[in-house]
């Protein structure tokens, strides 16, 4: 019965759609109908502001983050419902049921889930993510590269045990695949260009 509710608290948490409700509340607008229409931190700082954009990426982790971290606390450090739950978390910033299962691309609820399944694993991922992003001025790009490259680094860095082996590639995979639409305008070079 624990891990059921474990699940379901971590996609509870992960459909808090921190983006949507942050625009609401600064400006009145729904920001789905600005710029890319996405919820997460990168569309916030575009169409509502910088200040509002890192609010929101750092609340996006923090779900993620505490969506493993509650998982652990109820299951005794079970990695396999702790990695369970870090797609659950995903699943729900990606699918929030208080959005009608329209949300982001799950990015920050990834970095977040991951931070605390495998947090040396995620350090060099964004140190990957920095470097692909200032070479690229994409951060689509660097979102989809450290997707790709984090299972070899929970592989090879933390040489984790295989539930958060698994985990990493399915959630690598899904953010790759929640940026479908981004691979496609960066292959017609009308991807949205980063200015630092």
């Amino acid at each position: 019965m624990i891990p059921l509710a474990v699940l379901l608290i971590a996609y509870l948490l992960g459909a808090i759609p921190f983006g949507y409700l942050l625009v609401k509340w600064k400006t009145g607008a729904d920001v789905r109908a600005a710029g890319s229409g996405n919820i997460g931190a990168t569309n916030v700082m575009r169409t509502t502001g910088r200040a509002a954009g890192v609010v929101t990426l750092l609340l996006d982790i923090a779900k993620g983050y505490a969506a493993v971290w509650t998982a652990g606390r109820l299951t005794g450090q079970e990695v396999l419902w702790m990695s369970l739950a870090a797609l659950a978390v995903m699943a729900g910033h990606a699918y929030p049921v208080f959005l009608g299962f329209k949300g982001g691309k799950a990015v920050a609820s990834f970095v977040g889930a991951f931070l605390c399944l495998t947090p040396w694993a995620l350090a060099a991922e964004v140190i990957i993510f920095v470097v692909v992003v200032v070479w690229t001025r994409h951060i689509s790009m660097g979102s989809i590269v450290g997707a790709a490259t984090l299972p070899l680094a929970v592989w090879l860095v933390m040489q984790a045990p295989w539930p958060a082996v698994a985990a990493s590639v399915v959630a690598g995979a899904f953010v790759i695949y929640r940026h479908s639409s981004n691979i496609q305008r960066l292959r017609l070079g009308t991807e949205s260009v980063f200015k630092f």
